[in-house]
């Protein structure tokens, strides 16, 4: 076992092994007498592609500038392939596309690439990362003239261009149109399957559904669930009935369902039940004429809000 020194911090941290690219291990961050992250601990494996989900305050800017070595843990570790957040990044292991980051001016796109090319080792291929970043054709662009989308997708680039093992991106499909973003997703699949690693925040849940290996939801600072979308739904006790009746009252099913949810739009009825079979059982007693009948387990944005508002209990890693 190999043990590193933090400098940046004055504690130790066990390097990573060579299946794991990210290791986090009771990590703390506060801002004055307000905890951002506490007692943070996960890894991530190389080659997984693992969504970071939270509301906001939950922690995932913070998780992500410790991770990137803008900001140092307060207590506990942070290691990048067995390395400082610093010395990955240095190495170009490490590639991130942030919401918020800073352009700079006066320079074309080809320009602003070849020179951070320059900077670093295992460079990608220019046009891939063009490629990859959707955007061809707009390469002789000056950087400040570009539109909204085309920034974000600039962003990517940017994060690409190292050719690094890990990428992390912040809300990477933000000003991005529909179609752009499934050729993003289809981009990150084939990197992906080509053993790099990515970590990425996001508010568009369906995406995480999507595309992630693996999920992490925080909630105030901690981890509350940790697997697989799959496993993170099914976590909640909770079913999605759905029928069609003519003889639907919603004064009626409420004496039915109780403290469940449910909605009436006409004859559709939906019912949220942790009990389904019971609620089918007295909804075909009630409406006997009850047809195209659907029971299904809930979404990944009822999970998440399960876990992040109601304060579910913490869910283990399903892998």
């Amino acid at each position: 076992m190999t043990i590193t020194t933090c400098a940046d911090t004055g504690t130790e941290a066990v390097a990573a092994t060579p299946q794991r690219a990210l290791d986090i291990a009771g990590a703390c961050k506060s801002y004055g007498s307000i905890p951002a992250v506490v007692d943070l601990t996960f890894t991530i494996r190389r080659g997984e592609t693992v969504a970071l989900l939270g509301p906001n305050g939950a922690g995932k800017t913070t998780t992500i500038g410790m991770i990137l070595g803008l900001l140092d843990p307060d207590r506990g570790t942070v290691s990048v392939f067995g390395r400082r957040p610093a010395q990955a990044i240095a190495a170009g292991r490490v590639g991130a596309m942030l919401q918020d980051g800073g352009m700079m001016q006066g320079v074309s796109v080809s320009e602003l690439l070849s020179m951070l090319r320059s900077l670093y080792p295992n460079q990608m291929d220019m046009r891939r990362a063009v490629q990859i970043a959707q955007l061809e054709g707009v390469e002789g662009r000056r950087v400040d003239r570009l539109s909204g989308g085309q920034t974000q997708r600039l962003r990517l680039a940017v994060a690409l261009i190292a050719n690094p093992d890990l990428l992390v991106l912040d809300e990477p499909t933000a000003a991005m149109d529909v179609e752009a973003r499934r050729r993003f997703w289809r981009e990150m699949r084939q990197l992906a399957g080509a053993g790099r690693t990515i970590l990425y925040s996001t508010h568009y849940l369906d995406e995480a559904d999507e595309n992630c290996d693996r999920v992490v939801v925080l909630s105030k600072g901690r981890v509350v669930a940790d697997g697989t979308p799959q496993s993170i739904k099914a976590s909640v006790a909770t079913r999605v009935l759905r029928f069609t009746s003519a003889f639907a009252s919603a004064a009626a099913l409420e004496r039915v369902v109780g403290g469940d949810v449910l909605t009436v739009r006409g004859e559709r009825v939906e019912i949220r039940a942790a009990d389904s079979d019971s609620v089918l059982r007295a909804v075909l007693r009630m409406c006997p004429d009850a047809h195209d009948i659907e029971v299904t387990g809930v979404g990944l944005e009822d999970a998440f809000l399960a876990l992040t508002v109601t304060g579910s209990n913490q869910v283990g890693v399903d892998r």
